[in-house]
């Protein structure tokens, strides 16, 4: 049991959470995300891109807000129960309203 909780202490210390987010313009987007994609990546994301139309998803290019990637702790926390195989990330797509 005292093996368990230290592992998940270290798995815990170690699954940090980072956040990046793009701005596009200076309009009114609403606080909840207009599409959220779970993207899979292996060994790291190591040479892999995804991709997210965000002008399609918003209708135009004019009517995206902002798009924003990130590593919850959970995905952290899956990237470090798989030694880093599997790392997945968030994207978030806002609209203007």
């Amino acid at each position: 049991m005292k093996k368990t909780l230290f592992a998940i202490m270290v798995t815990g210390s170690i699954a940090g959470c980072a956040t990046q987010t793009f701005e596009m313009s200076g309009g009114n987007s609403s606080p909840i995300p207009t599409k959220e994609i779970m993207q899979p990546f292996f060994i790291s994301g190591l040479g892999q891109t995804q991709e997210v139309d965000a002008a399609k998803v918003c209708g135009g290019v004019d009517k995206v807000a902002k798009v924003e990637t990130q590593m919850s702790f959970i995905n952290g926390l899956l990237g470090s129960l798989s030694w880093g195989i599997y790392t997945p990330r968030q994207a978030k797509v806002y609209c203007i309203k």
